[in-house]
């Protein structure tokens, strides 16, 4: 071995050379200096010195844990373990030395190995098959060196199930439209679209797997100190049958993060982007902007968990800490405590002596219940889904009628139903309002419940001053929550205050820089600023992330057609899959182009039944027909087409501005004229 210092010692039961082989050859192979000599495993006193002094000198150990390790009760490799953990108690707590590798399926409680190693996440390697993501986080410790600066698009493999993660709670959501499916053409502009009905259909049938983000990271990446990013912990149980558990773990952990003052944390629709990919820590951070990822297992079996948990700091590698918990289920609250409090620790931030106490823990069993429901309301749009998240909700607080979180997802649910149609407004709001009060009263720390009156004041009653102020506590109570910015900007965008929606959207990228909802919404507010060639980039982002992603093809169009670029608008628009928004882009895009006959020929196409009033409006004022547009405003007003949140400012409507008519109906939506 030409440079010890730098050099990976990996240790093995002679059964699994052939997998320690295929690590080796895999690390090798990265230019990285492995110990791996099968001819000198003979024994006797030179073995025994050159195996210490190997060890004393290698860079990483790599113990490599079988079903043969386990069943071997005498064997050279314990030798090894045992030199390798004696080593590291004498290194600091956040030196990376021990690197176990499974190979099998072998549990991580395995009590045929050190203590040590279970202090510590193993990494699995079927086979000993060394994924990319393996050798890379190998390389890195070796080196003591970040790695490079950007994420490559070739490593966007595996990644359907990914990008199914990246959209928003539909319980803790805020905006969603109605009738969203069949009202198809009526999602090309409305930033309630941005923010809830392009989440919900974003990981449709016909999705395509997205290239993992390239990084804007400047070479010189400094994240802020206080930043760290929770990925999703993996399911280690047994039947791999508990994602929902580790999931929410990981959620919870995030939304107790986010409360911290001064800790910066990317929401959950960034975090989880990553979930499957074979990508770096390292890089995954300069995506994120953190200088910290916090990663994990669960392992559950009946009511006993195993979670391990690591703070990684990226800059070097290094652990801060790691550490394993074997609990009850009943212990899970105390668990999240103590992983929170040790990322506070390890980063050193000073909390608020007035923060508020946490209410009494729920029933663990009606907890669980309610992680559940997070899970099914996370997956796509799907009816059966939607059913089963709700039936759950309604387990949980039977269960624990104290349970506040379960009370306001329920509510959160109800105020949806309420808003979308699928429920009777009355009785929706109703429900929601008494379920909302309730999970208030057991917690009055809680966010959801505010931004399920905002709601309902912003759809249902046009009450702008109303769901303003409560979004204001919402964000008093959680105030990095970047669902609560975005839904802030757009009661801002709905009032004309384009410049202050805007910074609220670009704070809530800043914090969730991975969501192409927001970059749709960004684009949305830069198209109403005048700035149609941002807009074209922010959907353009947006479309990168998510290359489904529905009704971007028209919004590219839009920004297009506005700066006069007609023949690149129509290419888009006829690229737009849903036919009712191609229809309504082309009967614009066929009249800015004079040809009024298939303009006229568009708009007669236009299904009544999957558009809402306020677009037929759109089209009307675009072509200069005041009169129908007007007359479409009013069926719109009639119906409560919830569209007409987003009339102020918008470009289609401009020829109806000097209009005293729609400066009257301007008041009547009691929006300034």
């Amino acid at each position: 071995m030409t440079e010890p210092s730098h050099a990976v010692f990996l240790s093995y039961a002679s059964q699994d050379a052939a997998a320690a082989q295929r690590i080796c050859e895999a690390l090798r192979a990265a230019g990285i200096e492995v110990w791996f000599d099968q001819s000198a495993l003979r024994g006797g006193d030179v073995w025994d010195q050159a195996i210490r002094k190997q060890i004393k000198t290698c860079v990483l150990f790599i113990p490599v844990i079988s079903r043969h390790t386990h069943e071997r009760e005498e064997g050279y490799f314990r030798l090894e373990w045992k030199l390798a953990v004696d080593r590291s108690q004498l290194m600091t707590t956040n030196k990376a030395f021990l690197l176990p590798v499974v190979v099998d399926d072998t549990r991580e409680d395995d009590e045929n190995v050190p203590d040590r190693f279970k202090d510590i996440h193993w990494t699995r390697l079927p086979a000993g098959e060394a994924s990319p993501a393996f050798v890379e986080r190998v390389r890195r410790l070796v080196s003591q060196e970040p790695s490079p600066t950007t994420v490559k698009a070739s490593l966007s493999a595996n990644t359907a199930a990914a990008a199914a993660m990246t959209i928003a709670d539909p319980i803790r959501s805020f905006w969603r439209p109605k009738k969203a499916l069949t009202l198809a053409a009526a999602v090309i502009f409305s930033g309630l679209v941005a923010y809830f009905v392009i989440d919900k259909l974003w990981i449709s049938k016909r999705q395509t797997s997205p290239a993992v983000p390239t990084s804007t990271a400047p070479a010189d990446f400094v994240p802020p100190p206080h930043s760290v990013a929770v990925l999703p912990f993996v399911d280690m149980s047994e039947k791999r049958d508990q994602e929902y558990f580790s999931d929410g773990l990981s959620e919870e952990l995030i939304d107790m993060l986010t409360k911290i003052p001064n800790l910066r944390v990317p929401a959950r629709t960034s975090s989880f982007y990553f979930k499957g990919r074979q990508v770096t820590v390292a890089d995954i951070a300069k995506v994120l902007n953190v200088a910290h990822v916090l990663e994990g297992s669960v392992r559950k079996s009946g009511n006993r968990l195993r979670i391990t948990a690591q703070l990684i700091r990226v800059d070097n590698g290094y652990h801060l800490w790691s550490v394993t918990y074997d609990r009850e289920l009943d212990d899970i609250f105390k668990v999240q405590d103590e992983i929170a409090g040790a990322v506070v620790r390890s980063l050193k931030i000073s909390l608020l002596s007035s923060a508020p106490e946490s209410p009494t823990n729920p029933n663990s069993e009606a907890y669980a219940i309610y992680l559940q429901s997070r899970y099914f309301a996370d997956r796509s749009w799907d009816p059966e889904n939607e059913r089963k998240a709700a039936d759950l909700l309604q387990q949980a607080v039977r269960l624990d009628p104290g349970f506040a979180r379960a009370w306001a997802a329920l509510a959160s649910r109800h105020a949806f139903e309420a808003t979308t149609g699928t429920r009777p407004p009355n009785e929706g709001r109703e429900m929601a309002l008494r379920e909302a009060d309730r999970a208030a009263a057991l917690d009055p720390t809680l966010a959801e419940t505010h931004m399920v009156k905002a709601r309902i004041s912003y759809y249902l009653d046009w009450d702008w001053p109303a769901a303003a102020a409560e979004i204001n506590e919402a964000r008093a109570r959680d105030s990095y929550n970047a669902d609560a910015l975005e839904a802030q900007a757009l009661v801002a965008d709905t009032l004309g205050h384009d410049t202050e929606a805007l910074r609220l959207r670009q704070q809530a990228i800043e914090l969730d820089p991975l969501s192409p909802t927001k970059y749709f919404a960004l684009g949305r507010t830069y198209i109403k600023l005048g700035r149609p060639a941002d807009a074209e980039a922010s959907f353009r982002k947006a479309l990168d992330l998510n290359p489904a992603g529905p009704f971007l093809h028209w919004n590219i169009a839009l920004a297009l057609l506005l700066r006069g670029e007609y023949a690149a608008a129509l290419a888009e628009m006829q690229r737009e899959p849903a036919a009712s928004g191609r229809t309504t882009g082309l009967a614009l895009v066929y009249h800015a182009m004079a040809r009024e006959a298939d303009s006229d020929e568009a708009l007669r196409a236009m299904p009544k039944a999957d558009v809402s009033p306020f677009w037929f409006a759109a089209v009307h004022a675009f072509r200069g027909e005041t009169d129908q547009a007007l007359a479409w405003l009013d069926r719109a007003y009639q119906v409560h087409d919830f569209y007409l949140v987003d009339m102020k400012g918008f470009p289609l409507l401009k020829n109806l501005e000097t209009d005293s008519r729609y400066k009257a109906f301007l008041r009547k939506m009691k929006l300034p004229d």
